[in-house]
C-alpha cells in the first residue's frame, strides 16, 4: 500500500487523518509544528510524540523532502535552485536577496500551458501540476540555507491553474502552526484566469499579482493567449471584485517590450484601466532570451512610462532585473540550469 505524504495535508486535513488513526486531534498540531517550524524530515525526530505512535505513522505515512540538485549563484546575490522531483521531472525556485527581506519565488507546475509569447518557461509547455507537498518543500529546502521573508508564486507555471494544490500550500505557509508567514508576505500571481481569481479570493487571504502586460485587447491577445478567453474588461472587473483586506492592493505586473507596449499612449491607457482598482504597478523591462524576437525597452521609454504613472499618482516601481546572468530573471525559468545538469556541467 502506498504511503500517504502528510506534507500534502493542511492542519485541518492532518487533524482528520490523526483522528482516523484513533488519536487525539491535538497530536496533529504537534506534528505540524515539527514539519514546518523544526523542519522534521522523519517521524523519528518528533520526540514529543510517543515511540509507539511514531511507529504507527511510519507504517501508513511518509514525510517527503526536496534537496536542491544544483544551486547557481548570480553576481547580484540571487540564487537559483533546481529541484529534481520523484518522477524525474524538475522545477526551479529563485531566492532574491534584499537587505534581510529575502523573497523566494516558487513554482506551482512543471512547465506552463499559458503560452505567453515573452516567457521562456511557456516554450516548454505543461508537463504536470505540482502537489502541495512539492510546493511547500521548495520553501523548506531554501530555508535550510537562507532566511525567507516573502513568498511569491511567480516561478514556473500558472498558480491559478493548480488551485487544488496552491490553496492548501498557501494555508500551510500562513498557518500560525505552520510556516507562520503573514498573509501580507505571500503573493499569488496569475496571467488572468478570471473564475479562478474569484475562487482563490473566497478560499484564502493572500496578495494577488496580475500580469497585465498590455493596455489593449489586440496587443494582449497577441502576447498572452489567455486574453482571448478572458479579455481586459472581464479581467479588470475580476480585479475590482477581488476581496482585499484594508490597505492592500493588487499588484499589476507590466512587462515592457520595446515598440509593443512601452509608449506614452500605453501609459495613459494603463492609468485609465486601473483607475478604480486599488493597485500598484510593477514595471518589468523585458528580459531578452534566445529564440524570442522581442527586445528590452530603452531606458528613456522606461523612465517616461514610470514618470507618467507617478505624475498621475499611481504607485509604481520599476523592477531591476535580478539574476539574469544565471537565467533566473522574470520569464527565464526552466532553461539553462537543467540543460547544464543534462550536459554534466
Amino acid at each position: 500500500m502506498e504511503k500517504i505524504d502528510i506534507k500534502n495535508f493542511t492542519l485541518k486535513d492532518l487533524e482528520s487523518y490523526i483522528a482516523g488513526l484513533g488519536k487525539e486531534r491535538f497530536r496533529a498540531k504537534q506534528i505540524f509544528k515539527w514539519l514546518y517550524q523544526m523542519d522534521a524530515t522523519s517521524f523519528a525526530e518528533m520526540t514529543n510524540v510517543s515511540k509507539e505512535f511514531r511507529t504507527h505513522l511510519e507504517e501508513t505515512a511518509c514525510i517527503s523532502n526536496l534537496v536542491p540538485e544544483v544551486v547557481e549563484a548570480s553576481d547580484d546575490g540571487t540564487k537559483k535552485y533546481l529541484f529534481r522531483l520523484s518522477d524525474g521531472m524538475s522545477v526551479e525556485s529563485v531566492l532574491i536577496p534584499d537587505e534581510g527581506r529575502n523573497t523566494l519565488c516558487i513554482s506551482s507546475q512543471v512547465g506552463c500551458a499559458m503560452g505567453c509569447a515573452f516567457c521562456l518557461t511557456g516554450c516548454f509547455g505543461l508537463t504536470r501540476n505540482l502537489t502541495t507537498a512539492e510546493i511547500v518543500n521548495q520553501v523548506c529546502a531554501v530555508k535550510r540555507d537562507d532566511p525567507v521573508r516573502n513568498i511569491v508564486f511567480m516561478g514556473m507555471g500558472e498558480p491559478l491553474a493548480n488551485l487544488d494544490a496552491v490553496i492548501p500550500a498557501v494555508e500551510i505557509l500562513t498557518d500560525p502552526d505552520g510556516f507562520q508567514f503573514s498573509t501580507r508576505k505571500v503573493t499569488v500571481s496569475t496571467s488572468g484566469l478570471v473564475p479562478q481569481m474569484a475562487e482563490l479570493g473566497r478560499a484564502v487571504t493572500v496578495n494577488l499579482a496580475v500580469s497585465l502586460n498590455a493596455t489593449t485587447d489586440e496587443v494582449r491577445s497577441q502576447i498572452m493567449p489567455v486574453n482571448r478567453r478572458y479579455p481586459l474588461q472581464e479581467l479588470l472587473a475580476a480585479c475590482k471584485a477581488f476581496p482585499l483586506p484594508s490597505r492592500r492592493w493588487i499588484t499589476i505586473e507590466y512587462v515592457m517590450i520595446q515598440d509593443l507596449n512601452d509608449t506614452l499612449d500605453d501609459a495613459k491607457r494603463l492609468v485609465r484601466l486601473i483607475s478604480n482598482i486599488p493597485s500598484k504597478v510593477n514595471l518589468i523591462p523585458f528580459n531578452e532570451h534566445e529564440g524570442c524576437s522581442f527586445k528590452s525597452p530603452t531606458q528613456d521609454s522606461i523612465d517616461r512610462f514610470h514618470k507618467y504613472l507617478l505624475d498621475k499618482n499611481v504607485t509604481v516601481i520599476t523592477r531591476s532585473s535580478r539574476g539574469s546572468d544565471i537565467s533566473a530573471a522574470c520569464g527565464q525559468l526552466k532553461g539553462r540550469l537543467d540543460e547544464l545538469v543534462g550536459q554534466g556541467e
